[in-house]
């Protein structure tokens, strides 16, 4: 697996490292500081990287809308055959060159990077049989970088350090307020989509309000509960990617939001309301210039005609 391992384990220490050194003159060596920005330097690099990949997923996730009329009809005409319900749904996502998944996408190109970083801030933390501290060289974080890793801290708590590995009380009030922000972060994204940027769903679409309803809830949860073996280090990755991924949806939800869903009509009547100002005020103007020009015109045909001198 190491030749597997090695070069994301590589990837992920030399991005901090890079980083690390960057920041050196501005907060030291050894600050948690600039260990803490070091990780949120990753994420950024990382989700900076994606961004094709999320145009990507919001393309799909457009098309699989403006594909639910046929979708429907294809359910309901195969009802009683599932093998040819399916064949007939991948034709026709074949044919309009969606993916369902894409989705996942952004989530599964992460997921390899998020698993090496947490090989790597564990084994800064790594100890042996006795419980004497011996932290494991991993990729570029080796030597000094490491000793300094060991060393870093967030508002007291270690970054190698976890919840169920420490006993130090700082230690776990920082991870469960990192825990509770993760949480909270992937609850408020989910509801932010399912609220706003989706079309509303009618009763032939319960299967589909279901799985949101699932993920709205269950990956709160699930981030709560695994959240107690993440190093601290990993939640303010973690964290950091959530609070991006928030702000990304936010945006394209209120600049480019889908077709049919709230977010859209809602950008609709803004838009009808200014044209319709702009209009207004157009008008306005217009009768401004007329009223402006109505008195010269009177002026002059009030101007008293010269009399012709008779000659004697």
């Amino acid at each position: 697996m190491g030749f597997i391992l090695d070069p994301l384990y590589n990837f992920v220490s030399g991005v901090i490292v890079l980083i690390h050194k960057g920041l050196t003159p501005i907060f030291g060596t050894d600050s948690g500081v600039t260990w803490t920005l070091s990780i949120m330097g990753l994420v950024v690099l990382i989700r900076i990287i994606l961004i094709p990949l999320f145009v990507k997923q919001i393309k799909s996730q457009r098309a699989l809308t403006a594909l639910q009329p046929q979708m429907k009809e294809i359910q309901k005409k195969f009802k009683d055959d599932r093998q040819k319900q399916s064949e007939e749904m991948m034709k026709l996502y074949k044919e309009h060159k969606t993916n369902p998944l894409a989705s996942c996408f952004p989530i599964l190109a992460q997921a390899p990077i998020f698993f090496a970083l947490f090989t790597v801030l564990n084994g800064i933390a790594a100890k042996t049989d006795a419980g004497v501290s011996a932290p494991i060289a991993r990729g570029f974080l080796k030597g000094e970088y490491l000793d300094s890793a060991a060393q870093a801290t967030f508002f007291g708590a270690k970054i190698s350090q976890t919840f169920l590995g420490s006993p130090d009380t700082t230690v776990k009030i920082v991870t469960v307020i990192l825990i509770i922000f993760m949480s909270a972060t992937t609850f408020t994204t989910q509801r932010q989509l399912m609220v706003k940027g989706m079309p509303k769903m009618d009763a032939s679409n319960n299967m589909m309000l279901q799985q949101q309803k699932i993920m709205l809830y269950a990956f709160p949860v699930i981030f709560a509960i695994s959240g107690v073996n993440f190093p601290v280090g990993v939640l303010i990755y973690w964290s950091t990617t959530n609070l991006w991924t928030w702000g990304q949806q936010y945006y394209v939800i209120k600049r480019n939001p889908t077709p049919g869903s709230p977010a859209y009509e809602e950008l609709q009547r803004k838009r009808a309301a200014k044209n319709k100002l702009d209009a207004t005020a157009g008008a306005t103007n217009e009768i401004d210039q007329t009223e402006e020009q109505q008195p010269e015109v009177q002026g002059q045909r009030k101007q008293p005609k010269k009399k012709k001198k008779k000659n004697k």
